[in-house]
């Protein structure tokens, strides 16, 4: 017998069983959620690195799709007038034009369809319908290649997570956010979160975008740090608070991301508003390569 498995053998025998920390489940689910950021990054279809066109949708016509170069968006491989996206309420109305021309909802095939926002597949592309106040079709060609190894992020540090509660306003009003787009989007802002950083405590407002598919759960903080620019993306942060069964909110700071529009130039991203630009930094979450 080794020392060294005698040395095992001997610890097993004369020392009582230790009881094993619980496992971090905020930690697991974040580098899992990491993973598959990455993975996203790398091989979805609709991946920030797939998108190869933005057109605004403009509410008095509609654009139209195809291969000819009279439309407004021209792409290989489709008929030469393949369909046309309009403007219908709060959502889109999509047609086929050419007698041959189909686009998949849902992976079923059909002519005409309307639609909250949301995506469609056209040929080998897929179409984004974004509404977002500034309408507009986002082209996603998963053929393009990508060279980009995905989002790096901070160590993880449970110093930046917080369970807190929301501090309501009396009465939520309705602003504007300025947006990368130019058209502001209009946004309740409907409360603060009084966070205790390492050595600061800080407030963020937290902000509901007023666009269709966003729920009246969905809040947002769109923040800047002393990172921004240095270590992390320098137009602004995003993280995504969760309500919890106890009416406080989960403010995991390791869960803040960079916005779309820092991969891709095809983006309406919120620009986070003055409130929210921070002189504390926050090392957690998202960073950028480009330090």
């Amino acid at each position: 017998m080794t020392r060294l498995a005698f040395a095992v053998l001997f610890a097993f025998a004369s020392t009582p069983a230790l009881a094993q920390a619980p496992a971090d489940t905020f930690e697991t689910h974040a580098l899992k959620d990491r993973q598959e950021t990455v993975e996203y990054f790398r091989t979805n279809p609709m991946s920030p690195l797939a998108a190869i066109e933005r057109e605004n949708v403009p509410h008095g016509g509609p654009v139209t799709i195809g291969s000819a170069k009279d439309n407004q968006v021209v792409l290989e491989g489709l008929e030469a007038h393949h369909l046309r996206v309009g403007i219908e309420g709060a959502g889109f109305r999509v047609q086929a034009l050419d007698p041959k021309a189909t686009f998949l909802v849902k992976e079923e095939e059909t002519r005409e369809a309307t639609l909250p926002p949301s995506a469609i597949g056209v040929g080998r592309y897929r179409v984004r319908l974004s509404y977002q106040n500034a309408p507009a079709v986002i082209v996603f060609d998963p053929a393009k290649p990508r060279t980009f190894e995905g989002p790096t992020y901070y160590a993880y540090d449970a110093r930046y997570r917080f369970l807190v509660p929301l501090a309501k306003e009396a009465k939520q009003d309705t602003v504007l956010i300025e947006s990368t787009a130019g058209q502001p989007r209009p946004s309740l802002r409907v409360g603060t979160f009084g966070l205790k950083l390492p050595g600061k405590a800080v407030k963020l407002a937290a902000y509901r975008l007023l666009e269709p598919g966003v729920s009246d759960e969905d809040l947002s903080l769109f923040f800047m740090d002393a990172t921004n620019g240095k270590g992390s993306y320098h137009g602004g942060r995003y993280v995504d608070v969760q309500k919890q069964a106890d009416g406080r909110y989960l403010v995991d700071l390791n869960l803040a991301y960079n916005p779309s529009c820092a991969y891709s130039p095809y983006y309406n991203c919120p620009i986070p508003p003055k409130e929210n630009r921070l002189s504390a930094k926050i090392p957690a979450g998202e960073s950028w390569r480009d330090e």
